[in-house]
C-alpha cells in the first residue's frame, strides 16, 4: 500500500485535471503534479475488465509523488467494477471514478461512458457495488445529458437516483453528449457550454459536492465558478498549456510560481529512472511540449524535442539542447 500524505477533502474547494484518453498517463500527471502541488490528478479511463486481467504495471502504475490521485474506471457490470475498484484502492489511489461521460464509439457499443446517462438505475447499481468495495471515495463524471434528452429533468433524475445509492460527489461536463450525429472531437466543443446549469444542480442538491468541467482556462474562469460550485476541473488547457496549473494554484494557494527552466530541471531524476527501466523520452518529453506555449523561443523548445525526443538513443540532454534552443529564439526575438 502507498502511503497518502495529501488528504482528499470534498468539504474543501477541489482543483482537480480530466482524465483524458492518451495523455493524462503517470507521466502527464508527475509533471502536472511538479506544477500544481494541491490539484488532484486523473488517470485516463481504464476499462474495468482491463484492471481485472491486464497489466496492472503498465495500466494501473503511478509515481508516489502524484497523491491525491484518482483512478477513472469504464464499465456497467457492478461485479466487475467493484472488483477493479478494489484492486484500485489496494493499489493506493485516493479516489475511484465511474466514467458517465465519454462519448466515443468505443463506449457506446461497450455500454459505458455517456450512454449510461440513459440508465441511472444501472449507474446507482455500479456505484454501490464499487464503494461497498473500498474505503475511499468513489464519484461519478457525467455530462449534462444525452442526445435528446431534457438536460433540465432527466439531469436531475439522474443525480436524484444516484444519489439514493449513496453517491455525493459529482463531476460534471457542462455539455451534453451527442452520441448521434457528432464525433468524440466534435462533442468536446460543438454542443454549447452550459454552466447555469451546474450551478443549478448545486442549488438542488446542496448537500452534494458538485465539480464543473468543461472551457475552464484562466484564474478568473475558476473564481467565477467557486462561487457557485465544490471545485472545478481542467482539461485541455491543463494539457496544451500546463503552465496555467502553476498560475491557478499560485493564484488560489498562495503556492510560489516555479520558473519553467526549473521545472524541467526537476524532471530530471524522472526522467533518467524512467530511461533507465527501459523506457524512452519521448514517452515523457510529449506532455511537456506546451511549458513554453506563448512565450519566445516557445517554438524552437517544441520543434527540438518533436525531432529529437522520439530516438531510441535520446536522454535527458535532448531537453537541455531544447532548452538552449529555446533561449536562443527568445533572444534572436528581443534582438
Amino acid at each position: 500500500m502507498i502511503l497518502r500524505d495529501k488528504a482528499l477533502n470534498y468539504k474543501d474547494k477541489i482543483l482537480s485535471t480530466a482524465p483524458m484518453m492518451d495523455w493524462t498517463d503517470r507521466h502527464c500527471r508527475y509533471f502536472h503534479r511538479l506544477l500544481s502541488p494541491h490539484a488532484l490528478l486523473y488517470t485516463e479511463m481504464v476499462t474495468a475488465p482491463a484492471v481485472i486481467h491486464g497489466d496492472r504495471a503498465r495500466l494501473l502504475g503511478f509515481d508516489a509523488a502524484e497523491h491525491p490521485v484518482a483512478l477513472q474506471l469504464g464499465g456497467s457490470v457492478p461485479s466487475e467494477l467493484a472488483e477493479a475498484a478494489r484492486i484500485g484502492a489496494d493499489l493506493g489511489y485516493d479516489e475511484i471514478n465511474l466514467n458517465v461521460g465519454c462519448p466515443s464509439d468505443r463506449v457506446q457499443s461497450g455500454r459505458f461512458g455517456a450512454c449510461l446517462m440513459r440508465e441511472p438505475e444501472l449507474v446507482a447499481d455500479c456505484y454501490a457495488a464499487m464503494q461497498a468495495a473500498v474505503a475511499v471515495p468513489v464519484t461519478i463524471k457525467c455530462r449534462i445529458g444525452v442526445d435528446d434528452q431534457d438536460a433540465e429533468a432527466d439531469l436531475s433524475r439522474f443525480v436524484e437516483t444516484v444519489h439514493a445509492a449513496g453517491c455525493t460527489v459529482f463531476i460534471v461536463h457542462a455539455r451534453k453528449a451527442w452520441l448521434q450525429g457528432l464525433s468524440p472531437k466534435e462533442n468536446r466543443d460543438i454542443p454549447p457550454l452550459d454552466y447555469d446549469r451546474v450551478y443549478r444542480l448545486k442549488r438542488e442538491f446542496p448537500a452534494l459536492s458538485v465539480v464543473i468541467n468543461g472551457g475552464v482556462s484562466s484564474v478568473a474562469d475558476v473564481q467565477v465558478h467557486w462561487a457557485e460550485v465544490d471545485g472545478v476541473m481542467l482539461g485541455r488547457t491543463a494539457y496544451h498549456e500546463p503552465y496555467r496549473l502553476a498560475e491557478i494554484e499560485a493564484a488560489l494557494w498562495g503556492t510560489r510560481l516555479p520558473e519553467r527552466d526549473a521545472v524541467v530541471a526537476a524532471m530530471r531524476p524522472y526522467v533518467e529512472a524512467h530511461l533507465a527501466s527501459g523506457g524512452r523520452l519521448q514517452h515523457v518529453s510529449r506532455h511537456l511540449l506546451g511549458l513554453y506555449q506563448g512565450l519566445p523561443g516557445g517554438r524552437a523548445w517544441r520543434r527540438t524535442l518533436s525531432e529529437r525526443a522520439h530516438r531510441a538513443d535520446a536522454g535527458f540532454e535532448v531537453l537541455v539542447e531544447a532548452l538552449e534552443a529555446r533561449r536562443r529564439g527568445e533572444l534572436a526575438r528581443a534582438a
